[in-house]
């Protein structure tokens, strides 16, 4: 029989592992790259967690509006005691599909204490940030996920001078484009009067490589997850700079 009667010195807690900030992230069932490069970046302290919604390996526009009602779901299964103090859809085009307003209203439900935010608005707040206006844009995707997010973004204020995709469908081949070729496709699309490159999709491995595009294009480079990562750190008070992946995350 146990022996419920011992005594034991009070027990001592201390904040835990995740000590400065706890950041959630809702993801594509289907992708591979997003959690790796988070915890790349993921400064000491930050706790990074992860959820899923379920999606076909095929990235279209239909796919990615039938997200919107997997994402409070999926938010309500990350840090349910409430602790958890930003929650991130990890999707660029589906959270243009969807829409910023809705994403927010879907992740609160889930998550009602975090602050609620988006790829494509850590996206739109990065290239502000940079002071760019006239961008250029390099994607994986169809054509109709092109001409969606061209229009999302000019909504936004910017001047789009060109989108030019791959016309790939399935997340499963995304993640798998190797980043020397998403350099050389990036820097082959970039126009002189462009302030900014902006390499779309979470799927992409665009963090390897854009250091060295930044260097050789002599203006920024935004890519997804810089500037998911960069947004989420920095609504949760997070402000370390970090060097070796582009001006944003190491400057601002």
């Amino acid at each position: 029989m146990p022996d419920n009667n011992h005594t034991h010195p009070e027990i001592q807690f201390d904040e835990g592992r995740h000590w400065r900030a706890k950041i959630g992230y809702v993801l594509l069932a289907t992708e591979q790259t997003i959690s790796d490069d988070v915890y790349t970046l993921k400064p000491t302290g930050v706790g990074v967690h992860f959820a899923r919604a379920p999606i076909p390996d095929s990235i279209t526009n239909e796919t990615l509006l039938a997200q919107a009602d997997h994402l409070a779901p999926a938010a309500a299964t990350i840090l349910p005691d409430g602790s958890l103090d930003v929650v991130c859809y990890g999707c660029t085009s589906g959270s243009l599909v969807i829409g910023e307003d809705r994403v927010f209203s879907e992740l609160n439900k889930g998550a009602p204490g975090a602050k609620a935010t988006s790829l494509i608005t850590g996206v739109l707040r990065a290239l502000r940030t940079v002071g760019a206006h006239k961008i250029v844009v390099a994607t994986p995707y169809l054509d109709e996920i092109n001409q969606a997010e061209a229009i999302y973004m000019r909504k936004a204020g910017f001047d789009i001078l060109s989108i030019t995709g791959l016309n790939i469908e399935k997340d499963s081949e995304m993640v798998r484009v190797a980043p020397d070729y998403i350099a050389e496709f990036a820097a082959s699309i970039d126009k002189p009067d462009a302030d900014a490159v902006f390499i779309s999709c979470g799927a992409l491995r665009s963090l390897d490589v854009v250091e060295q595009l930044e260097q050789r294009l002599k203006k920024p480079v935004i890519c997804s997850n810089q500037a998911m990562i960069w947004d989420t750190l920095r609504l949760a008070d997070i402000n370390d700079k970090i060097n070796g992946y582009g001006s944003l995350l190491r400057d601002f």
